[in-house]
């Protein structure tokens, strides 16, 4: 395979073996038409960026019945509350600004400024988030990001203040069509922000799960930064987030244009301390995963061998890489606890398990609970203290296997 930055050759370090649609939440009767791929992830030792060396075709991953929606956190809410007031105060210093969003799913980022009567436009892939963000108010485009997309605005709504991506730009193949597009469609001190996973924090807490199909790429600076170079373009500020176990926050400008912020070198001389420029980091990364894998499934198998039911709780992207990647079938867990109603009552991908609503789960408390949305663990566990008061124990894998008393 070759590297999608630089052309360079990539090998896989790591295989997670055969593996349907992270998202792919099916009926029974699409049990038999279900799609795999080989989920493989490699380093370029060109340019840096890991990435995956084999995709799913994007319209098989955003579509009409794309089931992720962001306002279903509450978490999440509050912190795309946060970041629109950021991009307000920091970035809309012009008079009528304009901010497009890449990705914008449901609108809850860009709902902030449709309120408060600011220009935007969201750009969303699926169709039946799209609708929604209509429905709330949000001006929406039913697109994928590029080039044409960006000429196509520039011309009809003016050149934008910021563009901004939250949990998007690492599932976007083709990065060279959205710096090419941030350059045409920006202004001149316009700013790119967009925040991701982070790669040092799935280096360290070995959170393989932050690996499926959505996740082309695993991103950082280094790896960035030849990316937009190539474009005149420069990150020139980032903030590590606690979101999603770990993000980080890139301002990206136009070369010159910006004061580059002392935490772009400190973050840099973090990343030659991880090793992220090297090849062996991954190699170590790929055993402490696999020991990481079999640590859970025998915890999951010694349970059940006590009489112990397991239910998992949060139907995740993350958790068709956990189970399908561990092993982890109906007979060790017994339903998934999900409160989106697009997923219950159907399957999880590839394994198969039951997702159900979280009535089921709170009616009749198992004795331990797998957390697949560990990065949700404070918001969940704080609205779960009768499942803990009824002798329920927390099952977590990231940053290591263990049970919560």
């Amino acid at each position: 395979m070759a590297c999608l930055i630089c052309s360079a050759p990539i090998p896989p370090f790591m295989s997670f073996g055969r593996m349907p649609i992270a998202n792919g939440f099916l009926t029974r009767e699409q049990f038999a038409t279900e799609y795999f791929f080989d989920l493989q992830v490699g380093f370029c030792e060109s340019c840096g960026m890991v990435q995956l060396t084999e995709r799913v075709d994007r319209e098989r991953l955003f579509n009409e019945t794309y089931p992720f929606f962001t306002s279903t956190s509450s978490r999440m809410v509050k912190h795309f509350t946060e970041f629109a007031d950021e991009i307000r105060t920091r970035h809309l210093t012009s008079s009528d600004p304009l901010v497009v969003e890449i990705g914008s799913n449901d609108g809850t980022l860009l709902s902030s400024f449709a309120k408060a009567g600011q220009r935007h436009l969201g750009i969303e892939p699926s169709s039946n988030v799209a609708e929604e963000a209509r429905r709330r108010g949000v001006q929406t485009l039913c697109a994928f990001f590029d080039e044409s997309l960006a000429k196509r605005i520039a011309s009809e709504h003016g050149p934008a203040d910021v563009l901004v991506g939250a949990n998007v730009m690492c599932h976007i193949p083709d990065l060279h069509a959205v710096a090419k597009g941030a350059r045409v469609l920006l202004k001149p001190e316009g700013v790119l922000v967009f925040e991701d996973p982070y790669l040092g924090e799935i280096v360290q807490k070995v959170s393989y799960d932050q690996i499926y199909d959505e996740h082309v790429f695993y991103f950082s600076l280094g790896s960035l930064s030849r990316l937009f170079e190539q474009y005149d373009l420069e990150v020139y500020d980032v903030r590590p987030l606690e979101e999603h176990g770990g993000s980080m926050r890139y301002y990206v400008g136009r070369k010159g244009r910006h004061a580059v912020s002392s935490a772009v070198e400190d973050l840099r001389a973090h990343e030659r301390a991880l090793g992220l420029h090297r090849r062996d980091t991954y190699e170590t990364l790929r055993t402490r995963i696999e020991r990481s894998r079999d640590a859970l499934k025998d915890l999951l198998v010694r349970l059940r061998k006590e009489g112990k039911r397991i239910v998992g709780y949060g139907a995740t992207s993350k958790s068709t890489t956990v189970t399908n990647y561990c092993g982890i079938t109906p007979d060790l867990v017994e339903f998934v606890s999900d409160t989106t109603p697009i997923k219950q009552g159907k399957y999880t991908p590839g394994v198969h398990i039951p997702v159900r609503p979280h009535g089921e789960f709170s009616a009749r408390y198992p004795d331990c609970a797998l957390l697949f949305a560990w990065n949700h663990a404070g918001e969940i566990m704080a609205k779960e203290p009768q499942f803990r008061a009824a002798g329920g124990r927390w099952i977590v894998y990231v940053p290591q296997v263990q049970i919560l008393s």
